[in-house]
């Protein structure tokens, strides 16, 4: 029965309603213009990163192709070094001071360091050492940069700042530009304190490109931060940003570098963090919103008004309508709540099923897609009509290069009358750019549906096929190279066994052999083992100290204390990893490094860690090596791949596929470049301990344990039959484990070290 108060209540709640959908209208068009203005922000902020990136990268590699050239020159003169840097003196180096040629030397090096430089153009040069230091860095070349300065003095010792000294000292260890924390220069101590300001310097190391390179010294070019900071923001702030320059220090203090300010009240703010040579620097940016664009407009207050109005005019009809309309509403509800619980029920179920579903009427146009099914076929939207499929989802024949034609397509064959199963294909798209293989079922749609149609059923098969294709990959390789050496068995078993019956020679040495061949074998399966498990295993993550792991990997191999070959640890952080696997990866790298050397010379390892993305820690092992050819980088990191097979080093071509896989189940990238100093460079990223607590296991399963557990016992059976082995067998190439290979050798033992001269 209608109540003669639902009239008024209807219009009360209509007025709400109209008032709070204005409200939050206007609400919504003053966040949109404060999105706006955080847009700007972010625009300029970027701007002036990458401003600030540009010049500061500009100014490290002008400084290092300059070094470079220098670094030829084995009889530089002032006229040499004068030529080489009148590049920089032009090049519109914003903020930099000078630009010196500087020389290590000890007390006892002084008089001749002194000497040379003089004969080779330093007229007058007089070095003044710094009391109390173990070596001495001197400026013997000097280039002023800006002409009001005057011509910079030489002679100076670097080493009487500690900041400058610890950026030359790093930069000869790790043969790469670095930069020195801030510190006023040694020149600008004598200006009044109003007109100092923090500056730095960087520093490019003169190796030459020789096989046994001796260092020259270092090209370093002082810059002042208060200016570079002016120079690089006048014209990317436009007036509307403040900034501040702040570096890192060794002891973990942030200075302000410079700063620049613009007339405002900040209100908005961005802070970047940027890579500048070896060190980490932050720039903050700030701005008073109402100084951006599309900040500030009347179209809220517009919309307000409109709002109200046409609110007050909705009610006023609604009233006048709302006896009429709810005897009808109240029948219209009556006859859609059973179809709309039907249609709810539908669309759990839907919703539920995991794989996907599709269904099309007969123009194609599709009626459902569950969200398993868009979310295996990477896109949200459907396409209008049926033509476009295969572009727009991207797909293809299982090869993933011949598109799948139209009329094969399940879902129109299916339209046609046709039921097919299983049939495969190749989904890639940007929301599925790595591609997934999907196998379809395709069917008419029932003809009690009241239409003609046809429904397809998804099913993602893509780890299917690839555990299907590693398992022909490990066939192939159990059928080729574990035949070798059961041939080798069976040969001498036949020679031992004539040497019995016959009563002549010794079946010992056959005997010798085939326990060498066996162990070969094994070595084969238990790196075959760990290149499985490494996928599989468990991750159990805990704070790994990486020096002491390092340490650790490098006393295991024995190497002679203070003697040659020579690793080089680095400071390196704490990080979050699985310690069993982080240690196959380290050991693998520092084995390959000492490994793949030339004959007759001598391995230097260098590993090193450096700041990263947010929360990640990235690791470097440089070694002088032999080095890999570029058209080999792209794949080293494949299975089964060796890039110097011919060269005589012992390998299996798994070492470096085992870790891969461990650093990218970490969440991390691993690759690999040219050493500058020479030699090959390997890097990998790691989550930092206190980034990385997502990385923990909520909880440990019995297939998780048994699997850990298989892991552990194969490198336990490989370090049993190396412990066990017949004196002398290690010494044969066939019979050895790779270096390369971790999988190959228990965690904690040392790894053969081979190179060609010891084939």
């Amino acid at each position: 029965m209608r109540r003669w108060w639902s009239g008024p209540l209807l219009t009360i709640a209509v007025i709400i309603l109209g008032l709070t959908t204005t409200g939050l209208i206007v609400a919504g068009l003053r966040a949109a213009q404060r999105e706006n203005a955080e847009r700007v922000m972010d625009q300029r902020a970027a701007m002036a990163k990458s401003a600030v990136l540009t010049e500061t990268e500009r100014y490290r590699s002008l400084l290092e192709a300059t070094a470079a050239g220098l670094a030829t020159d084995s009889q530089m003169n002032w006229e040499d070094f004068d030529a080489a840097t009148s590049t920089l003196d032009s090049a519109g180096l914003k903020g930099t001071a000078s630009v010196a040629f500087v020389v290590p030397a000890t007390d006892a090096q002084i008089p001749a360091v002194q000497k040379l430089w003089r004969s080779r153009g330093a007229d007058g040069l007089a070095l003044r050492p710094v009391a109390g230091a173990t070596e001495h860095y001197f400026t013997v070349f000097a280039r002023g940069l800006r002409h009001a300065d005057g011509p910079p003095p030489v002679g100076i010792d670097l080493a009487a700042a500690a900041e400058p000294a610890a950026a030359l000292v790093d930069s000869r260890r790790m043969s790469t530009p670095t930069v020195s924390d801030t510190y006023v220069l040694l020149r600008d101590r004598n200006l009044p304190a109003g007109q100092r300001q923090h500056s730095f310097v960087f520093a490019a190391p003169m190796w030459p490109r020789t096989a046994d390179p001796q260092f020259r010294g270092w090209l370093v070019l002082g810059l002042r931060g208060q200016d570079f900071l002016s120079g690089v923001l006048a014209t990317v702030s436009q007036g509307q940003l403040d900034g501040e320059l702040l570096a890192t220090n060794d002891d973990g203090t942030q200075p302000a570098v410079a700063r620049y300010v613009v007339p405002g009240r900040p209100d908005l703010e961005r802070q970047s963090l940027l890579e500048v040579a070896d060190d980490e620097w932050t720039l903050t940016v700030r701005a008073d919103s109402r100084n951006l664009p599309g900040a500030r407009s009347s179209l809220p207050m517009t919309v307000l008004l409109g709002g109200i109005a046409i609110t007050l005019a909705l009610a006023g009809l609604v009233y006048v309508l709302a006896t009429a309309r709810t005897r009808a509403m109240a029948r219209v509800r009556a006859a859609t709540a059973e179809l709309g619980r039907q249609a709810g029920l539908l669309g759990a179920v839907m919703t539920s099923i995991g794989d996907g579903v599709g269904v099309v009427d007969e123009k194609g146009e599709f009626l459902l897609h569950n969200p398993a099914a868009r979310n295996l076929l990477g896109i949200d939207e459907e396409p209008a009509v049926p033509d476009g499929w295969q572009q727009y989802y991207g797909l293809f024949r299982p090869d993933g290069k011949t598109p799948f034609p139209h009329d094969e397509l399940p879902l129109m064959r299916a339209l046609a009358g046709e039921s097919c199963d299983g049939v495969e294909m190749l989904v890639r798209n940007p929301g599925r750019p790595e591609g997934i293989l999907i196998s379809v079922d395709g069917r008419p749609l029932d003809p009690s549906a009241g239409q003609r149609g046809a429904v397809a059923v998804f099913h993602d098969i893509t780890e299917l096929r690839r555990y299907e294709n590693d398992l022909a990959v490990f066939a192939g390789v159990v059928a080729h190279d574990l035949k070798a050496p059961l041939t080798v068995v069976r040969g001498h078993c036949e020679a031992a066994t004539e040497s019995l019956a016959d009563g002549l020679g010794d079946p010992a040495e056959s005997l010798l052999r085939i326990i060498r061949a066996v162990d070969r074998m094994g070595a084969m399966i238990d790196t075959l083992l760990a290149y499985t498990t490494a996928r599989d295993a468990p991750l159990s993550p805990a704070a790994v100290d990486l020096a002491a792991l390092a340490n650790d990997v490098v006393q295991d191999r024995n190497l002679p204390v203070g003697g040659e070959p020579l690793v080089c640890i680095g400071e390196m952080p704490i990080v979050e990893a699985d310690p069993v696997m982080l240690r196959h990866v380290l050991d693998n790298l520092i084995g390959n490094a000492l490994k793949y050397v030339r004959p007759g010379a001598v391995a230097r390892v260098d590993v090193s860690a450096a700041p990263a993305a947010d929360g990640w820690a990235r690791i470097s092992v440089a070694d002088r090596g032999i080095g890999i050819p570029d058209a080999e980088k792209p794949a080293v990191f494949e299975q089964f791949h060796r890039a110097h097979a011919g060269a005589g080093y012992a390998g299996t071509g798994l070492g470096l596929a085992i870790c891969k896989r461990i650093v990218e189940r970490h969440g991390g990238e691993i690759g690999v470049a040219d050493n500058p100093g020479g030699g090959t460079r390997f890097h990998f990223t790691l989550p930092l301990e206190e980034y990385a607590m997502k990385l923990r296991p909520a909880k440990k399963t019995t297939d998780d344990d048994e699997a850990r557990a298989k892991l552990e016992r194969a490198l336990a059976e490989r370090a049993a039959i190396e412990h066990a082995a017949l004196p002398g067998l290690s010494a044969l190439p066939s019979s050895a484990p790779s270096g390369g290979d971790p999988a190959g050798t228990r965690l904690r033992s040392p790894v053969p070290h081979h190179h060609p001269a010891d084939e």
